[in-house]
């Protein structure tokens, strides 16, 4: 049987849900001086891209699996470079009230696959994958097909 939450999501319109109710609230993070080799084994463990976070949890820059192979390109070895030095500063980032719909149309017309969340004061509160928009799409039903 469903869980009560299943069924409010099956209420929904797909559009209209926030990316409140899907985002992971476990953030994996690292901060300025994290090693890119510890980096790596984070996203060896699945995490395609892994914010970057000062002593108050405001974002300052992510990286991703497409910056760790840049530098690796680059002649860099991964042990001596640390996120400041490989990650992407200022990263695009959306609020946990911004709707879905809005989310899809961001992730279609960018190369983003993770995006994370942040509140007003800019601290990560959490972050969504692609994927977690397709399995929300697809647990909401067939309401919103075209």
């Amino acid at each position: 049987m469903p869980t009560k939450k299943l069924r409010v999501a099956e209420a929904k319109d797909f559009s209209s849900m926030t990316v409140e109710e899907v985002m992971e609230r476990q953030v994996q993070s690292v901060h300025l001086r994290t090693k890119g080799d510890v980096i790596v084994s984070l996203m060896i463990e699945g995490f395609g891209a892994v914010p970057v976070i000062d002593k108050t949890r405001t974002l300052i820059g992510i990286v991703s699996e497409h910056d760790l192979l840049g530098a690796i390109d680059d002649g860099h070895r991964l042990g001596v470079l640390t996120a400041g030095g490989i990650m992407t500063g200022n990263p695009y980032s959306v609020r946990p009230e911004t709707d879905l719909g809005t989310l899809v149309h961001v992730l279609r017309t960018s190369d983003l696959v993770r995006v994370p969340m942040v509140d007003a004061k800019d601290r990560l509160v959490g972050i969504i994958a692609r994927r977690d928009v397709l399995r929300t799409y697809l647990s909401v039903g067939s309401t919103n097909r075209k």
